[in-house]
């Protein structure tokens, strides 16, 4: 069996990423505010050099060199912008029940359902329109994204009502979004009803968990 000098770049690389993407925390040191920027670095870089070495047809070993330069460069970029984002974010929001998590190549802001909408309802409670108010003009602020509003539900009732009930408020998000300056096309609106838990539907508490709008931002790559 031949295996082309080409494969030997891009599966070390490809290895090294999914390693990488396995165990996070061999990327990351605790408390560092640049986590992110350094790991986006790192997996640009690992990324950028099996492309690289595909690219270079005459010297692939230059070509990975100057791959992962470039991958470097540009994975850091994206990460410094989450960490330096969602920072901003923490710091916007007033309503400390609206979580916000840098996963590394997407940020998480997730709003409860029980503070943001009545029950049945997918009208958003004037108390919270200000929290989403801030974060679209925080999109508007960093446009080279685009943003996924996701709306869930927890088990209770008819699957087929909680579907919809979802749709309407991932819309109801998106509507507060693009009313504030974010483009009607980095936006895509998706209901998950009841299909996507994070906790158990058997307790009060964990049904208030999966009830929730997921608005979530990842970089385009343009930045």
């Amino acid at each position: 069996m031949t295996i082309s000098r080409f494969a030997l770049p891009l599966g070390l690389s490809a290895t090294l990423v999914l390693g990488a993407c396995t165990d996070p925390g061999t990327l990351r040191v605790q408390d560092d505010p640049n986590q992110n920027a350094k790991q986006g670095a790192i997996l640009g870089g690992l990324i950028g050099a099996g492309v690289g070495a595909i690219a270079n047809d005459s010297n692939p070993g230059l070509g990975a060199l100057a791959g992962a330069a470039i991958g470097a460069a540009g994975g850091g970029l994206i990460g410094n912008q989450l960490d330096k984002q969602a920072a901003e974010l923490r710091q916007q929001l007033a309503n400390d029940g609206i979580t916000i998590v840098n996963a590394g190549d997407r940020l998480i802001v997730t709003v409860p359902n029980d503070i943001t909408f009545d029950t049945d309802s997918a009208t958003v409670r004037p108390a919270l329109r200000a929290d989403l108010v801030r974060v679209g003009q925080n999109l508007v602020n960093y446009p080279n994204s685009n943003v996924q509003v996701i709306g869930h539900t927890d088990s209770d009732g008819d699957a087929g009502y909680n579907q919809a009930l979802s749709e309407r408020r991932a819309n109801a998000v998106a509507d507060i979004l693009q009313a504030n300056g974010v483009s009607y096309a980095r936006i895509t609106t998706i209901g998950r009803g009841e299909n996507q838990p994070i906790a158990s539907n058997l307790t009060p508490e964990g049904k208030a968990q999966n009830r929730r709008v997921e608005i979530v931002i990842v970089p385009s790559g343009n930045a």
